[in-house]
């Protein structure tokens, strides 16, 4: 399937080729035989070379896309790339040569060497590496595009993930059943409804200021599981027995917040809480993680879970260390394992630390961006000079058009992306069309 695509895309290039050579020929006024048999002569001859050239680079350009994928346009594995390039057109070339001469005119092997000339492969290997140079310059911006959505990706991911974790930061049960708490207590013993108002306001405090933060201390975060469990227990009595250390070796280590909240409400929801089978929850630190843990006691009826809660944990955490939340589960035990963060486990950084790292990221970029160009723009005046001493010396035909226009265009583009100008789209015209758009949304 790849083979007859490619193959097909190679009888397009090389038709595209003898139209273009042919329409050339003809502007310049050079003599051509225009009768049937002398054009699909030719056209074949082209074919020959157009098929041949650009299967064999086709397939060493997938090898490298295979071998080295995006990074294929690095300096040194591009450099490699041109290089060996070059190497297999020559290669093809001269193959070619010694089919059409020795094969198809039927030369033996010493006049065909006798008689081989530079001449007779500059045009045709010109001809190549331009087209060579235009499926780089292609690939190289489809790579750009798929990492520019592949970053729009983990932006929109993030954004899920962090609206998901303020969809189940608590979940509108357990408001419903403190606020019936509160109702009996009121009645019952004004002093502890008082306790529990005041430890309720305190809870849903802590989730407004912690909503939009990515970490917070293990420390604050233990302090209000603690809180969160005395509302619980209020509720449950006896019923529940809540363990959790007093010290810990690292109280400034970082958890993603409201984490031991989801994972508490998990424990309860989802297990039989009476004075008959106590739930048991311990929280305890064990090799760098923080483990909740409770004994499993099903609820007879109970919805099947979603696992939205957990996976919540899971995807911000993912989003921010390489470090794994495990979950370990047996008949009698259910145990969640989240890691204590510190800067060496973390990829993120606190929001005025990743600005001033993104400014500098793009002003580094745009530096590199601007020598790049430079660069290419030196070595590109230096091959017009190269490529139009060549055609001197080679024919009278003015092939260098070929490349130094060709290259050209690829410069201008080069430019336009580097200096941000466009004379279509630029800055004014998206500027106009977000205006416009805006005011039609409002």
């Amino acid at each position: 399937m790849r083979f007859s695509k490619e193959l097909g895309k190679a009888f397009f290039v090389g038709t595209l080729i003898f139209l273009v050579m042919g329409i050339i020929r003809y502007l310049m006024g050079s003599e051509v035989n225009y009768s049937g048999p002398a054009i699909l002569e030719a056209f074949l001859y082209n074919q020959l070379y157009a098929v041949i050239l650009y299967m064999a680079n086709a397939w060493f350009f997938i090898f490298l896309l295979k071998r080295w994928g995006n990074a294929l346009f690095k300096l040194n594995n591009l450099l490699k790339g041109l290089v060996g390039g070059v190497l297999i057109t020559i290669g093809c070339l001269v193959l070619i040569r010694m089919i059409t001469e020795i094969v198809i005119d039927g030369k033996t092997l010493t006049e065909f060497t006798n008689t081989e000339s530079p001449k007779y492969y500059v045009v045709a290997f010109v001809i190549s590496m331009v087209v060579t140079a235009a499926f780089y310059l292609f690939y190289y911006y489809k790579s750009k595009q798929d990492t520019r959505v592949k970053e729009h990706k983990i932006i929109a991911k993030t954004a899920s993930a962090q609206f998901d974790a303020l969809k189940n930061q608590l979940d509108p049960h357990f408001l419903f059943n403190s606020l019936n708490v509160l109702t009996s207590l009121i009645e019952e013993n004004p002093e502890a409804a008082t306790r529990f108002t005041t430890a309720l306001s305190k809870v849903y405090r802590y989730v407004l200021e912690q909503k939009n933060k990515e970490l917070i201390t293990v420390e604050e975060e233990l302090k209000f599981a603690k809180l969160y469990m005395s509302l619980i227990k209020m509720r449950f009595e006896d019923s529940i027995v809540f363990t959790a250390p007093e010290k810990l070796s690292n109280p400034e280590a970082k958890v993603v917040p409201l984490s031991l909240q989801l994972l508490l409400e998990n424990a309860v929801k989802h297990n039989q809480v009476t004075p008959s089978k106590k739930l048991h929850i311990t929280i305890f630190e064990e090799g760098g993680d923080l483990i909740i843990k409770n004994n499993v006691q099903p609820k007879a009826v109970v919805k099947e879970s979603s696992g939205v809660g957990l996976e919540n944990i899971k995807q911000r955490y993912f989003l921010i260390t390489d470090r794994p939340v495990r979950i370990g589960k047996t008949d009698r035990e259910f145990k969640v394992a989240i890691p204590l963060l510190t800067k060496a486990t973390m990829h993120i950084q606190t929001q005025d630390m990743y600005i001033s790292g993104k400014r500098l990221e793009r002003a580094q970029k745009k530096v590199k961006e601007l020598k790049g160009f430079y660069v290419h723009f030196t070595i590109y005046l230096i091959m017009v000079m190269v490529f139009i001493f060549l055609n001197i010396r080679s024919t009278s035909f003015p092939w260098a058009l070929f490349p130094i226009g060709g290259w050209g265009l690829g410069v201008m583009g080069h430019a336009s992306e580097v200096f941000g100008w466009n004379p279509f789209f630029g800055k004014d015209w998206e500027e106009r069309k977000i205006r416009k758009f805006m005011e039609e949304d409002s």
